[in-house]
């Protein structure tokens, strides 16, 4: 019965005129800033933004495009290019580090004198740059497969 009588009640209302609508909106109207600033926030959020991470690594070359390479971030395949170096050495190398300078080689624990002399003999295509853990995690297994 309440549902009823609440349902008679509103039928009974008086409707009141449009121009109290219109006094209502203008209540509660938005200012320029406030519509400006809304519409700079909405297209900003549009337009995409450059990325500010790094896109490509400076020394990309280092890791196998040039003659030299990079002994702390080089994958091991890299060394294939040197004859002697691939796998043995090469391994050595990965497992290892991260070197200071080329000369930290040397110190490689299990290496023989006939790989020093290897070493010796690649020294000038080596360098240590600062390590990058992107590339540091694959420096033995890159995931290619022959």
């Amino acid at each position: 019965m309440a549902f009823v009588s609440g349902v008679s009640a509103l039928t009974t209302q008086k409707k009141q005129p449009a121009r109290c609508a219109a006094v209502r909106m203008s209540a509660e109207s938005v200012s320029r800033r406030e519509v400006l600033a809304g519409t700079a926030a909405a297209f900003a959020a549009l337009v995409a933004t450059p990325a500010l991470a790094e896109i490509e690594y400076a020394n990309v070359g280092f890791l196998g495009g040039s003659d030299q390479i990079d002994v702390n971030n080089a994958n091991v395949r890299v060394y294939q290019k040197l004859p002697g170096m691939y796998p043995n050495i090469a391994g050595m190398i990965c497992k290892g580090g991260p070197y200071d300078s080329v000369a930290d080689l040397y110190k490689i624990e299990g290496l023989t004198d006939k790989q020093k002399e290897v070493l010796k003999k690649y020294e000038g295509n080596l360098v240590a740059l600062p390590p990058r853990p992107e590339y540091m995690i694959d420096r033995i297994n890159n995931g290619l497969y022959r």
